[in-house]
């Protein structure tokens, strides 16, 4: 009885002082109006062409005063893809490429970061493509964090945000993605996300 009274005391006392302690990290949430995931690759070696996803969501858990113990997942919709020229987007969504219809979700999880300097970080974490999942590093920047400087003006600015760019290479190749390499696929990412509330 004493064993499992002191048993109880502990469990309750360990459950009450979680509760009273305030979780220190903040979630933000993309703000798909200021998000941009873009690439590029070489053609051949003779120019380098771009491509968007239009359509990413992402959260972002970031205790600013431990960004090492930050997480962040990302999801791009495939189909979303932006070329600027309809015939060349058709190819890319097809069964030659990305699959689209069968692989319609591009996720990242992240799994590590590494603080590099004052606002720059190593970011490490698990990208699926095409139904393959390897692990990638993002060389991050935060541009921002705090209140928006367009919030005194526009309520939908008001409250917390945090904004950053990324950039990694991958090869697509190793995703099962394009039956010929065009070299390194360069992704460029830049968004503005906004403390869920």
């Amino acid at each position: 009885m004493k064993h499992s009274l002191k048993l109880f005391s502990s469990t309750t006392l360990a459950a009450l002082f979680l509760a009273a302690t305030p979780a220190l990290a903040t979630t933000y949430k993309t703000d798909q109006g200021h998000t941009e995931v873009r690439f590029s690759w070489s053609h051949a070696g003779v120019s380098v062409q771009s491509a968007e996803f239009t359509v990413a969501t992402g959260t972002l858990e970031l205790d600013p005063e431990n960004p090492a113990g930050a997480s962040l997942t990302a999801t791009v919709q495939a189909d979303s893809l932006a070329t600027g020229f309809g015939p060349l987007d058709d190819h890319v969504k097809s069964a030659d490429f990305l699959e689209v219809e069968t692989y319609p979700e591009i996720t990242f999880v992240s799994t590590g970061v590494e603080v590099t300097g004052e606002n720059t970080a190593n970011v490490t974490g698990d990208l699926t493509i095409h139904g393959t999942t390897l692990p990638v590093t993002l060389d991050a920047t935060m541009t921002h964090i705090g209140e928006h400087p367009l919030g005194g003006a526009i309520d939908y600015y008001k409250g917390d945000w945090v904004a950053f760019s990324a950039t990694t290479e991958i090869d697509h190749q190793a995703f099962g993605v394009g039956g010929f390499s065009t070299g390194p696929i360069t992704i460029d990412i830049v968004t503005e996300m906004k403390a869920a509330e």
